[in-house]
C-alpha cells in the first residue's frame, strides 16, 4: 500500500503527467455531462418512462447495446450513437485495406497515406450515422418510447415527425463527431488512446450502481448474503486476473541475423505473437452480427422467424450465448487471418538479414509463423468464446444482471484492456522522469 501511495505521489510531482492525467479526466466530464442531454423535441422528465416498459429479457439486450454509450442510448441521448458507427467504419475501411490492393498500396504510403484513409473512415462514419441514427429515431418513436406525453412536438402529426426526424439525424451524427473529437483530444494532450477510454468511461460509468444494487440485494439475506457476495468477488477477482493474463499472453519466436554486429546488438530479439491479437475485435463482430437482425424483429411477417428471433432476444439465454460462443471462435481465426501479415513479417526478416533458428528463409519462414499462429489462435479463441458467455453463466447462478456484465464479455476485456494500455503510457512517462533526472 505505501509503494503504491509513492507512485501516486510521483506521478502529481510530475508536472506533464499531471496535466495530461487533468486535461483527460476534464475531456471525460464533458463527455458525461452530453450523455445526459436529450434529443431536441424529447422531455428530460419523460424519459424516465423509458425503461419501465421492458421486461427483464429486453433489458439485458438493452443493457449490452448501451454499454459503449454509458447509458446514453437509453436515455435517448444526443450521443446516443456514441463512438460506434467510427468503429463500425474503422472495422470496414480494415477489411476494404486487405481487400481492394489501392487502398493496401495506400495504407503503405506513410503518414499522407494513412492521413488520407483516416479522411475516407470519417466519411463512412458520415453514412453510417445516416443510416443508424433513422433506424434509432424509428425504434424510440415505434418501439422503445411511444408515449406521445414523452416528445415535446407532436410526432404524430407529419410536420412534427419530420421535423423530429430531421433535427435528430442531425444531433445524432453531430454527436457522433463531437465523442470522435473528444477521443482525439484525449489522444493527442491527454493520456492513453482517446475512443477506448472513451468507450471504457461509458462502461464504468454503470459499474457504482450495479454493484450497490448486488451488494444491497445480498445483504437482505443476511449472514448468509455475506458469504455469497465475498465468494462472488473472490470470482469476479479471478475472472479480471483471468482477462489480463488471456490479452497479454504472447509466444515469443527467436530471431536471429547473420550479420555479426546485428546479432550481438540484437541477440534477445523475437517475434511476439499474442494469444489475442485480435483483441475484443470477435466480440463486437459476433454482437453486431446477431443483433443487426433483432433491431428488424418487429417488421417480420414469418411467424418462424419471428419466434427465432424473440428466442435471441434472451442475451442470458442457451441460444444466444451459443450463437455468440461459436461467432467469437470464428471471428478469432478469420481475424487473425486478415490482420497478421505472415507474408510481411517473413519478408522483413530476409531483408533485414534476419531468420529463425532452424527454420530456412522464405516459404519456410511463413509456413511456421502461420502453424505458430494458429496453434496459440485455437486456445485464445476458446477462452474468448468462455469470457464472452460469461456474463450470462454468473447471472444463472444469481448475480444481479447489472453486475454481472462486469463479470465478462467485450465490457470486462475492453475495461481491463484500457487499464493495463494507461497503466504502460504512465510507466513510460515515470522512466523518462527518472533518466532525464539522471542526465541533469
Amino acid at each position: 500500500m505505501n509503494i503504491f501511495l509513492k507512485k501516486i505521489y510521483k506521478i502529481c510531482t510530475i508536472k506533464e503527467l499531471r496535466k495530461k492525467i487533468i486535461l483527460t479526466l476534464s475531456l471525460l466530464l464533458i463527455y458525461r455531462f452530453g450523455s445526459y442531454i436529450p434529443i431536441p423535441g424529447i422531455d428530460p422528465l419523460g424519459i424516465n418512462f423509458f425503461m419501465e416498459k421492458f421486461s427483464s429479457k429486453s433489458k439485458g439486450l438493452i443493457q449490452i447495446l448501451s454499454s459503449f454509450t454509458g447509458g446514453a442510448f437509453n436515455r435517448a441521448s444526443i450521443l446516443a450513437l456514441g463512438i460506434m458507427p467510427y468503429i463500425s467504419s474503422s472495422i470496414i475501411m480494415q477489411l476494404m485495406c486487405i481487400i481492394i490492393p489501392s487502398l493496401y498500396r495506400l495504407q503503405k504510403e506513410g503518414e499522407s497515406g494513412r492521413m488520407y484513409i483516416s479522411l475516407i473512415t470519417r466519411w463512412l462514419t458520415i453514412g453510417i450515422c445516416l443510416i443508424q441514427a433513422p433506424l434509432y429515431l424509428i425504434s424510440l418513436t415505434k418501439q422503445l418510447i411511444p408515449f406521445n406525453s414523452v416528445y415535446l412536438v407532436d410526432i404524430n402529426t407529419f410536420y412534427g415527425k419530420v421535423m423530429f426526424f430531421i433535427i435528430g439525424v442531425i444531433v445524432l451524427t453531430a454527436g457522433t463527431f463531437f465523442t470522435m473529437w473528444l477521443g482525439d483530444k484525449i489522444t493527442n494532450i491527454g493520456i492513453g488512446n482517446g475512443i477506448s477510454i472513451i468507450i471504457m468511461s461509458g462502461i464504468v460509468s454503470k459499474f457504482p450502481i450495479a454493484i450497490t444494487k448486488e451488494i444491497s440485494s445480498k445483504l437482505e439475506l443476511g449472514f448468509k448474503g455475506l458469504i455469497i457476495l465475498f465468494l462472488e468477488f473472490i470470482l469476479w477477482i479471478l475472472v479480471i486476473l483471468f482477462s489480463i493474463i488471456i490479452i497479454q499472453a504472447i509466444r515469443k519466436i527467436p530471431v536471429q541475423y547473420v550479420s555479426h554486429y546485428k546479432s550481438f546488438i540484437k541477440k534477445h530479439q523475437y517475434i511476439p505473437l499474442k494469444m489475442t491479437s485480435v483483441g475484443v475485435m470477435p466480440l463486437i463482430f459476433s454482437q453486431a452480427i446477431v443483433l443487426f437482425p433483432i433491431t428488424f424483429s418487429n417488421y417480420i411477417e414469418n411467424s418462424k422467424l419471428k419466434k427465432f428471433f424473440f428466442i435471441l432476444q434472451d442475451v442470458y439465454g442457451f441460444w444466444y450465448n451459443l450463437i455468440i460462443a461459436l461467432l467469437v471462435i470464428i471471428f478469432t481465426f478469420f481475424y487473425t487471418a486478415i490482420t497478421i501479415p505472415v507474408n510481411q513479417i517473413s519478408d522483413d526478416l530476409k531483408r533485414n538479414g534476419g531468420y529463425i533458428p532452424k527454420v530456412k528463409p522464405g516459404k519456410e519462414t511463413i509456413l511456421y509463423i502461420d502453424h505458430i499462429l494458429s496453434c496459440i489462435t485455437i486456445p485464445g479463441a476458446i477462452l474468448l468464446s468462455i469470457i464472452a458467455v460469461l456474463p450470462s453463466l454468473v447471472f444463472r447462478l444469481g448475480i444481479n444482471q447489472n453486475f454481472s456484465l462486469f463479470y465478462g464479455g467485450t465490457s470486462l476485456l475492453i475495461v481491463v484492456g484500457v487499464i493495463l494500455d494507461i497503466y504502460q503510457q504512465v510507466k513510460i512517462h515515470l522512466l523518462n522522469y527518472y533518466y532525464d533526472d539522471l542526465m541533469m
